[in-house]
């Protein structure tokens, strides 16, 4: 007779019971991520069915950033002082929230609600997540094989997301994709109360009181914390062009899907592979490498014919940007102290969220203002300039 999972969890050690868990941690993240996703996709395309323009698409999709500028620093906090369960807790309340006012409410309003509270759930699911994942490595290597897995998730939860969102949309309705992104949020909170709870090490009233902007007193963090601002901006370019450029080349709302499937499964095919070799990488020179293929794309996308044009120049896209995150977050725990990875965690989600709220937005604008690939254009330049601080982040490793 096999034992019960809880029996199973308590005969181990809690690093042991930890990493025996991993499968519902990443399990977890792929549920919550792609509520996310499912929102995002949705919202988009809807408000273009309803005759707004792309400025109002970009206004949207600045909103899934706007929540975690205000919560990240306290959902690092939370986990680095209450661990795993709490924040993914609070994040699957936002989530359900988000979903069920789309669901309910086909108004504008109410779309713009649901991508603020979609977008703050993630936020504050993944530091904890992050944090959680992290307390699993031994060494270096393994930190990189730990974080593809963790990227994997939302590289996951983007293939499949929008598939699943734009079949329903064109087969059944939109509320019948909100409808999906309503039981998602619970689908994730079933997975996570599989993950064995563990108390953090108690922190004394100093080390709580520290604030997490004092991390930036750390080069090595500034430089790193831009190169990941740089890179983001690229991946909410993608995010917004593909669907202005689809609507205007006549693709249907599945075949916009597929455009974006393509670059999460490229971003799944990378992160896999840097599971197997993750011991032969060195972090930052994959990251510069990365850059120079995303600047490369970004450049000749506006160009590319078609649905499957767009397939493979968003596949070239995803294995550039998919394989920065677990580079990134590997770097991070290397260049911040242990027992403040969480605050690391939080304040790297904010500098992000911070470019993804005006990025979108001014994407927007500007494709309004000139031709709708202008933002990808403006990324690649932006990712010329970007490696100045990646040589300087080499002298402080």
């Amino acid at each position: 007779m096999s034992l019960p999972a809880a029996a199973v969890a308590a005969a181990l050690s809690p690093a042991a019971a930890l990493r025996r868990a991993f499968p519902w941690l990443i399990a977890t993240l792929i549920a919550v991520h792609a509520c996310m996703a499912v929102t995002r996709v949705a919202a988009s395309l809807w408000v273009l069915h309803q005759g707004y323009g792309e400025w109002t698409v970009g206004a949207l999709l600045s909103l899934f950033a706007l929540a975690p500028i205000a919560l990240s620093l306290w959902a690092g906090r939370l986990a680095d002082q209450h661990g795993f369960h709490r924040p993914v807790g609070i994040g699957v309340l936002l989530a359900l929230s988000g979903a069920l006012v789309a669901f309910a409410f086909q108004q504008l309003w109410a779309i713009a609600l649901s991508c603020l509270l979609c977008g703050g759930a993630i936020s504050v699911a993944a530091v904890a997540l992050q944090r959680e994942a992290g307390l699993m490595a031994n060494d270096p290597s393994e930190l990189k094989r730990i974080f593809s897995w963790v990227a994997l998730g939302p590289a996951l939860s983007n293939a499949l997301a929008p598939v699943a969102a734009g079949l329903l949309i064109d087969h059944v309705s939109f509320r019948a994709a909100f409808a999906l992104a309503l039981v998602l949020p619970l689908l994730s909170w079933a997975l996570a109360c599989k993950v064995p709870r563990h108390a953090p090490k108690p922190q004394s009233q100093a080390q709580r009181r520290r604030a997490a902007w004092d991390l930036l007193r750390l080069p090595a963090l500034r430089n790193l914390l831009l190169l990941n601002v740089a890179l983001s901006a690229c991946w909410d370019a993608h995010m917004f062009v593909v669907p202005v450029v689809g609507h205007a080349q006549g693709l249907s709302a599945s075949g916009i899907g597929l455009v974006l499937g393509s670059f999460a499964v490229a971003a799944t095919v990378v992160r896999l592979a840097i599971v197997r070799w993750a011991q032969h990488l060195d972090e930052l020179k994959a990251v510069r490498g990365a850059m120079l293929l995303a600047t490369a794309t970004l450049l000749v996308y506006n160009w590319l014919p078609g649905t499957l044009g767009m397939m493979a120049g968003s596949a070239l896209l995803g294995l550039a940007l998919g394989s920065v995150q677990p580079m990134v977050l590997a770097l991070l725990h290397h260049v911040t102290p242990s027992d403040r990875h969480g605050q690391a965690l939080g304040l790297r989600m904010l500098v992000t969220n911070c470019g993804t709220v005006a990025m979108p937005l001014g994407f927007g604008l500007l494709a309004a203002a000139t031709v709708a690939a202008a933002p990808m254009w403006l990324m690649a330049g932006t990712l010329v300039l970007a490696q100045w601080p990646a040589k300087a982040l080499r002298g402080r490793l």
